[in-house]
């Protein structure tokens, strides 16, 4: 359970407008649970590992025996700091644990302890593209907290069960200004955080098994208006839920303004099966939790040199990998981002580049037909069938002339499904090596420019297009064999 940290209006003044969804302005806030790496829970030495029979891995302190005390758990606290200096946030020296109390079945405390008033991350930004237009998204604060156990209803006939194995489980909750103004905006910033937590090893990110779990805050207005009643969409587990849940949550306000009915804050569910948002209960304010300090945890104090230790230890971080690329080997920013979508997508390029592949052209095959078959066969760049090595080896072979493009498809083809894993004895063993004889190409362009004299007069008559319709001519009678610049200028001798 969580709330939005409330946002004044001026706040919102000057932020900039998204489309309009039938006139309306759309406002997205994100509170995001991120469960840490560790191996043990924030106040037990628990095991935190998934899939265990039911209360099978949940203590005495997670159960909430009388005479039992939390102890914090200083890996919880390091990978705190880690996404604090990811995202260029305040790490507090000093912050302070409270009690968030509420009445559930799978609560055994009868209240969470959580951060409220001095959280230990505080501010920040995460910065991303949609499309090419990037976009940031400020950042209020992230906080560590307890997770709460979980409540089983499938398994019982006209009852409930109770597994406590994930009580105590530690999380941080990332919760961001209500800047976003699309669902395109809100799943690319989802995604955004999701390879940060990932790429900085602080959260596995595995969504199915509640790793990383978002809540969408929802309003409407009318440009220039004040901020629209939110309503919470709780525990979206996937980014094609998530925009299906806040496209239908966006027409479902609309459509109730609009017959004139008034929003009323509330915390809903996206049910997958219908498309459909459905409300729980009544939204909660702060207020409503009647938080206090936690009398049993002391305030958590971070040393300056702590902070230091951590800053040395952290990964090259992706914006600092997509500048450097963009700076060493002159690839646009669009595309500099897309190669660090994951720490193993940049290694790929990376050992392309050592290998001896030219950047721009690696980089154009990575994101083009690898992206493009990766995401057919639903795998990962780890399980990738070309290798790095191969795709060096085949990019260098365009570089130098070697392999127009039409032959390069048909050398990664073969590497693709198998048939071969060199690419020299691909491209011998299916004659793929550019046409050298100048004659033969000669007569190929002679027989392409005589009966082709529609396109031949367009060109003449200052129709550039029509050129290109003659270099297509002329690779389809030379099987792909010639190389298609060296076509372009001998076409415009001959039509000079």
């Amino acid at each position: 359970m969580s709330e939005t940290v409330n946002t004044f209006e001026a706040q919102q003044q000057g932020r900039p407008t998204g489309p309009l969804v039938r006139g309306y302005e759309v406002i997205i806030g994100f509170e995001t649970h991120a469960q840490l790496s560790t191996a043990s829970k924030i106040f037990s030495r628990a095991s935190t590992a998934f899939g265990a029979e039911p209360n099978t891995q949940a203590c005495a302190v997670d159960l909430a025996l009388p005479g039992t005390l939390p102890v914090m758990n200083k890996g919880a606290v390091e990978r705190a700091i880690k996404l604090g200096l990811a995202l260029g946030s305040h790490i507090a020296p000093r912050s302070v644990f409270a009690r968030k109390n509420y009445f559930y079945p799978d609560l055994p405390k009868g209240y969470q302890i959580s951060q409220f008033e001095i959280p230990v991350v505080q501010g920040g930004a995460v910065s991303f593209f949609v499309g090419e237009e990037q976009k940031t998204v400020r950042l209020v604060r992230a906080h560590l907290e307890e997770d709460a156990g979980k409540s089983l209803h499938e398994d019982f006939v006209g009852q409930s069960g109770i597994d406590l194995n994930r009580a105590g489980t530690p999380l941080l909750e990332i919760v961001t200004e209500p800047d976003m103004r699309s669902t395109a905006e809100a799943v690319a910033y989802a995604k955004e955080l999701h390879k940060i937590v990932t790429w900085i090893g602080i959260c596995d990110g595995n969504m199915q098994e509640g790793s990383f779990r978002c809540d969408a805050n929802v309003s409407v207005r009318r440009p220039g208006e004040k901020l629209g009643t939110r309503r919470e969409i709780k525990n979206l587990n996937s980014f094609k839920f998530m925009q299906q849940a806040i496209d239908y949550e966006i027409r479902w306000q609309i459509d109730e303004i609009e017959d004139g009915r008034k929003i009323e804050q509330a915390t809903v569910l996206f049910d997958p099966d219908t498309g459909e948002t459905r409300a729980m209960r009544a939204k909660e304010d702060s207020a409503d939790y009647r938080y206090f300090p936690d009398p049993d945890l002391p305030p958590l104090v971070i040393a300056a040199d702590w902070i230091e230790r951590v800053k040395g230890e952290m990964p090259e971080l992706p914006r600092a990998m997509a500048e450097r690329y963009v700076r060493d080997h002159g690839l646009s920013e669009y595309d500099a981002a897309q190669l660090t979508q994951s720490a193993a997508l940049a290694g790929y390029f990376d050992e392309a580049v050592q290998a001896g592949a030219t950047p721009k052209l690696a980089s154009n095959w990575i994101t083009g037909e690898m992206a493009r078959r990766l995401n057919a066969a639903e795998i990962g760049i780890e399980a990738a069938p070309v290798k790095a090595q191969q795709l060096a080896q085949l990019v260098k072979r365009i570089a130098d002339g070697t392999l127009p493009n039409n032959a390069a498809r048909q050398v990664f083809e073969a590497l693709w499904t198998g048939e071969g894993s060199d690419v020299d004895a691909i491209i011998e063993a299916k004659d793929l090596k550019p046409m050298n004889d100048a004659g033969a190409l000669d007569k190929i362009l002679d027989e392409v420019i005589a009966k082709n004299a529609k396109n031949v007069e367009e060109y003449r008559g200052g129709k550039e297009k029509a050129l290109n319709a003659l270099v297509g001519q002329v690779m389809k009678a030379s099987g792909g064999k010639a190389n298609p610049a060296q076509v372009t200028e001998l076409l415009k001798a001959k039509l000079a």
